[in-house]
């Protein structure tokens, strides 16, 4: 039966279940009597604003029982696409709910969608610059008009939900025209925070959890945003279909006091409560 006419999301989920099968397959034959008893790392699939503080959540949760986990960091756009088409995560935590929900559409999820934390963004300069730092954005405004900023970093807005605040910032506040010809667009919001500190950048729109980060904030200043210029980031996980059972433990885990305090100390804010 050809896929003429399949949309593509159906198709890349079909594949993807194709590839999970043949590499189940091959695990099964490749097992030798020494290695039946070792254990696989948990694959999480983590949105790139969680850098910093997920190693800090993952050390806590094993020190509380739980197990050890192999950590990737990119934008929750590509994430997405890479679990329709078979990537072996367990765990996906993206930066909104919409990525999330768009695995859980696909029949690709164990469960529904978790809230557990809401995001920031933040304008950070670096070190040296010479525009002004302010919530208000207004000699941030008059550096875009007066060649001050030649380049703004941001995450690309077409798969990163922070480079899309980012925009929805700029559009909010008339600055969006003036600044599209100076973007850099980082693939995910860790390389556009790079951008800005390192300089390559005059200032970025990045997430609060990297500009307040120890390893950022000693390259320059940051003023957190006012979360009503832009849609909330619900910051949002779903457990994989197949996953082992330390991958739902470890989703509870983020919803516990301890995870909730970590997460509030590293610049997010709880998950609003349901509808």
């Amino acid at each position: 039966m050809q896929n003429v006419g399949m949309p593509l999301i159906s198709f890349l989920v079909l594949r993807g279940r194709m590839l999970r099968f043949l590499r189940t397959l091959l695990l099964f034959f490749a097992v030798s009597p020494a290695s039946t008893f070792a254990v696989e790392p948990v694959h999480v699939a983590a949105a790139a604003d969680l850098q910093f503080v997920l190693p800090e959540l993952v050390t806590a949760f094993a020190k509380s029982g739980g197990e050890k986990m192999h950590l990737s960091f990119g934008s929750s756009g590509n994430f997405a696409r890479q679990i329709a088409q078979g990537a072996p995560f367990a765990l996906f935590l993206s930066a909104d709910a919409i990525y999330a929900q768009q695995v859980v559409a696909a029949g690709l999820a164990d469960g529904k969608p978790i809230p557990y934390a809401s995001g920031r963004l933040a304008l950070f300069l670096p070190s040296g610059s010479r525009i002004a730092i302010d919530r208000e954005l207004a000699d941030f405004a008059a550096a875009l008009q007066d060649g001050r900023i030649t380049r703004l970093a941001l995450a690309n807005p077409e798969h990163a939900p922070y480079g899309r605040a980012a925009r929805e910032v700029l559009e909010n506040r008339g600055l969006w025209a003036v600044a599209q010809p100076k973007l850099a667009l980082g693939d995910n919001a860790a390389q556009a925070a790079q951008f800005a500190a390192t300089g390559a950048a005059q200032a970025g729109l990045i997430p609060l959890s990297l500009a307040r980060a120890p390893e950022l904030a000693r390259h320059g200043s940051f003023a957190t945003l006012p979360a009503t210029w832009h849609a909330p980031l619900v910051q949002t996980l779903v457990v994989i279909k197949g996953s082992p059972p330390v991958a739902r433990h470890f989703a509870e885990f983020l919803r516990s006091k301890t995870a909730q305090d970590i997460l509030r100390s590293n610049g997010f804010a709880p998950a609003p409560p349901p509808p």
